[in-house]
């Protein structure tokens, strides 16, 4: 049973086991081209032990099987389809949502080819544009701001976005991520976006429990978090484990309203010696 949002977390190595385990990817299996202490290791005893495992990150830079490229290059093992990202929750949003809209992307080539690979038709006309997407874009200049004021502003265009983070860790402190984007988009022309897709969105957790192929309350979500990962592990019904080498601290913890089930300080105290999935 999880924890209520009020209740602390229990600190230390988890003795517990889940049929699976979604991991985050920045901050929590690596940071820029390093693996984290013991991430191998983890993902190695649940696939021995006959466990499901996804890689989950809000991050729409890269495509999943450049995830999972970059994975296995530092040394833990995957395929693309064990990757979900926010282009996977945004591509579900978009079809359940504005199945035939034609997409205005504030946003990196590969959320362009996404959207157009799933039948999306993409344009940068303003006046042509039924839906603004906003995602983590390194390339967002004033060009893009005014095309994605006039689409919402002057011709009544949606807004969405990717995912609600405000910067994404490297070694060097991070860089702007999605929200600052967003947050710009939003302040010019005085509309909210009506979804954030990525974590903890319905969208995303569902995409995450699909992959995994277990039920939510046999799953856990660990990440290094607590306002994407250990959230939507709350609200979805999946076990939160808060791993203490990314953004969350210990501290961070009392003031926020998605408390996790566990708080370990890295992923060696993640599965139990001996792990063995249980049955579903």
């Amino acid at each position: 049973m999880s924890a209520s949002a009020e209740s602390a977390p229990r600190f230390g190595p988890i003795a517990r086991s889940f049929a699976g385990y979604a991991f985050d990817l920045d901050g929590t299996l690596f940071v820029d081209d390093s693996l984290l202490p013991g991430a191998a290791e983890a993902i190695s005893r649940i696939r021995s032990g006959g466990g499901h495992v996804a890689f989950v990150t809000n991050k729409p830079l890269e495509t999943a099987v450049d995830y999972a490229a970059k994975l296995t290059r530092l040394g833990l093992p995957a395929d693309p389809g064990e990757v979900v990202t926010s282009i996977d929750a945004l591509v579900l949003y978009m079809q359940s949502r504005h199945p035939s809209a034609r997409v205005m992307p504030i946003a990196e080539p590969v959320v362009f080819a996404a959207l157009a690979g799933a039948g999306f038709r993409v344009t940068d006309d303003p006046g042509a544009t039924d839906v603004v997407v906003v995602a983590f874009d390194r390339t967002f200049n004033y060009e893009k701001l005014t095309a994605a004021y006039r689409a919402v502003r002057l011709h009544g265009a949606a807004l969405v976005a990717t995912n609600p983070d405000p910067y994404c860790p490297t070694s060097d402190g991070g860089i702007p991520d999605c929200a600052a984007m967003l947050a710009a988009v939003e302040a010019c022309t005085g509309v909210k976006a009506e979804a954030i897709v990525g974590k903890p969105s319905q969208y995303m957790a569902h995409a995450v429990l699909k992959r995994l192929n277990v039920a939510a309350g046999s799953a856990a979500m660990v990440g290094d978090r607590l306002a994407t990962d250990i959230a939507m592990a709350r609200s979805f019904g999946l076990t939160g484990i808060l791993v203490l080498t990314g953004d969350s601290k210990l501290d961070d913890i009392s003031a926020s309203p998605f408390r996790p089930d566990y708080a370990i300080d890295g992923l060696d105290h993640l599965v139990p010696a001996g792990y063995e999935a249980p049955r579903a």
